[in-house]
């Protein structure tokens, strides 16, 4: 085993647009800049779990070229060169890449983590105590490690890992060898992985040493690896932007799943012991909000008139619900969402629509 730096890093991804969020979520404000549970932003809140246990000059956000101001006003104690912007999107590998030459250039032997700006996570105690545990076997284990849910539900809405036998144990957990990650299940495959035993949720956490991550790349996407050797000597000088924008043109859009975890033989899950969410549509609100006698769960402003079960989120407006049940309803400046609970996956299908309409661009 090699002795590598004893400094850790964490990069936050942050740049998804939300669009299940619709109609709050906006192209200027996305999911990760709402404050839909609790009163920060969700990335305010990715970057405070982080807190005695990775310091801020060490903690990395890339996102959206658009984004970078927004996302430094949410995140003021993040050092602005912190927070970079890619010049467009190319889903999670290219970004995790892009995170990997920030450390890099800060030390080339680093062990970091790969985390996400819109889960919710509870009981954030053991949320560092299982990243801590990972981090400090990732220094010295060619191992590329990931953090997988136990499911609490037969959920079609994630993926899946199919955890075998285990491989180390770190402070006390067991990390098990990841033999499969597999797609959004149908439910009756949900059904049985829950049953199984054996399967986690997929949280798109994941943790591992520099060097480690650019032997797993240099073998399963060599352009990715070549992405980090062209990108490290050039942070923080004047030819960063245009390799940055040159660089990227020509990379595949594709997750860093597909990319490499579904690929490599060296991925190991560790089990977390805290509450996780990762707050996909409308209806994720149902598991943060207590539920009045009808079970609605209300956000805001609402009032109820025989209605059940469901789901208003009205700051700053009025709504008020007759008779009916099972809806999701959502007052935004200047648009409102009114569909079934059942149906709120869909909510994307609108943003596609209104992206097709000339004046539809204004609610985008």
């Amino acid at each position: 085993m090699r002795r590598v730096s004893v400094a850790h890093y964490a990069v936050i991804l942050a740049g998804g647009r939300g669009e299940r969020f619709w109609p709050l979520s906006r192209q200027e404000r996305p999911k990760q800049l709402l404050d839909l549970v609790g009163d920060k932003t969700l990335l305010a809140q990715a970057v405070d779990r982080l807190i005695g246990l990775i310091p801020p000059e060490r903690v990395f956000v890339v996102t959206n070229q658009d984004l970078v101001g927004p996302c430094c006003a949410a995140a003021p104690q993040l050092p602005v060169a912190n927070v970079v912007g890619e010049p467009v999107g190319r889903d999670t590998a290219a970004a995790v890449a892009l995170g990997a030459a920030l450390v890099k250039a800060r030390d080339p032997a680093a062990a970091f983590c790969v985390l996400t700006a819109d889960h919710v996570i509870g009981d954030h105690d053991a949320f560092r105590q299982t990243l801590c545990a990972a981090l400090q076997y990732a220094r010295d284990a060619d191992w590329l490690l990931t953090i997988g849910i136990p499911p609490t539900e037969p959920s079609t809405a994630y993926g899946y890992i199919d955890a075998g036998e285990p491989v180390a144990t770190v402070d006390g957990r067991e990390l098990l060898r990841a033999r499969r990650f597999v797609e959004k299940p149908d439910p009756a495959t949900a059904q049985h992985y829950l049953e199984s035993g054996t399967f986690c949720w997929n949280s798109g956490m994941f943790i591992w040493s520099l060097p480690v991550l650019e032997a797993a790349l240099q073998h399963h996407c060599p352009p990715l690896a070549e992405l980090i050797m062209d990108l490290t000597p050039l942070v923080g000088t004047p030819q960063w932007t245009a390799t940055l924008t040159e660089t990227y043109a020509s990379l595949e859009k594709i997750s860093i799943d597909y990319a490499l975890m579904e690929k490599a033989d060296n991925v190991a899950m560790i089990r977390s012991t805290f509450a996780w969410d990762d707050v996909g549509s409308w209806p994720a609100l149902a598991h943060h909000f207590a539920a009045d006698t009808g079970g609605n769960v209300v956000v805001g402003d609402c009032v109820v008139q025989a209605a059940k079960g469901n789901i208003v989120y009205s700051r700053g407006r009025l709504t008020a619900l007759v008779g009916v049940e099972d809806l999701v309803v959502v007052q935004a400046a200047d648009a409102t969402l009114i569909c079934p609970r059942s149906q709120a996956q869909a909510v994307k299908q609108i943003v596609e629509q209104l992206k097709q309409r000339p004046e539809g661009t204004r609610y985008l």
